[in-house]
């Protein structure tokens, strides 16, 4: 399993494959702030579910 990862790393790393446009970090990064953006979206839209919730009130 190990072998076979080095032999893809190596293959990804040769001539042909070395010019494919942007390196995977920029990439990465942006995932990493939309995962983060979502958290943030998932965080307030809970805060505001809680408030409603609690506004509700209990049964009569």
């Amino acid at each position: 399993m190990i072998k076979m990862l080095w032999t893809r790393i190596a293959l990804l790393r040769g001539p042909g494959e070395r010019d494919r446009g942007d390196s995977p970090v920029p990439t990465a990064i942006i995932i990493a702030g939309l995962a983060a953006a979502a958290g943030a979206v998932v965080l307030a839209a809970s805060g505001l579910v809680d408030s409603f919730m609690g506004s509700i009130g209990s049964a009569p």
